[in-house]
């Protein structure tokens, strides 16, 4: 075979192989979770007078701030602890089924936005060990969806996304969150 067709043909090769290779743009199908849970939290911040039933407490505040009040309109610069009771309805005062326990803080001036890390722990006889969550919580959004990023006992290194939803605020004392969680990886 002469030069010229040698060519001609390693052309077509090439152009070939790096056609068979390129796959039509596909579009990645929606997965289903393989486990789907939904539960309340409720926070109830410590503001000085409410020693016996509050479920969380300002633990860092800016310079500006204090421990028992919120620092200004965005809360900025404030580190909140908790270990709030969660339920299975929206009612405070239901049987809890585990606790949410973690740390919240306010991280933008200007912005009512908060950044979460948390875990619900549970001991029930429906569950048992912990789900892992952080991810940051732009408030102010009527859904936010946080990481799911591990866990233990019965969620044994679960991964995927909970959708919180502020259901009810009381000033800046109380609030419940609804908590819908979805895990797409279950072992």
């Amino acid at each position: 075979m002469d030069d010229g067709k040698r060519l001609i043909t390693s052309l077509f090769l090439i152009i070939l192989l790096s056609l068979s290779s390129v796959e039509p743009t596909k579009k990645i199908p929606a997965r289903n979770p393989c486990k789907r849970l939904v539960f309340f939290f409720h926070d109830i911040l410590y503001n000085g007078k409410n020693a016996k039933n509050a479920t969380s407490a300002i633990v860092g505040a800016p310079a500006w701030g204090n421990r028992t009040i919120l620092a200004g309109q965005s809360h900025f610069g404030d580190v909140v602890v908790f270990d709030d009771p969660i339920t299975l309805d929206n009612n405070l005062h239901s049987t809890p089924v585990g606790r949410a326990q973690g740390f919240y803080l306010y991280d933008k001036k200007d912005i009512f936005t908060s950044w979460l890390g948390f875990s619900f722990v549970f001991n029930s006889t429906e569950h048992k060990g912990s789900i892992n969550f952080a991810g940051a919580d732009p408030l102010m959004n009527k859904t936010r969806d946080i990481s799911v990023i591990g866990g233990t006992g019965d969620f044994f290194m679960a991964r995927g996304i909970a959708t919180l939803t502020t259901d009810a605020f009381e000033g800046e004392v109380y609030f419940r969150l609804y908590v819908d969680i979805k895990l797409f990886e279950c072992w």
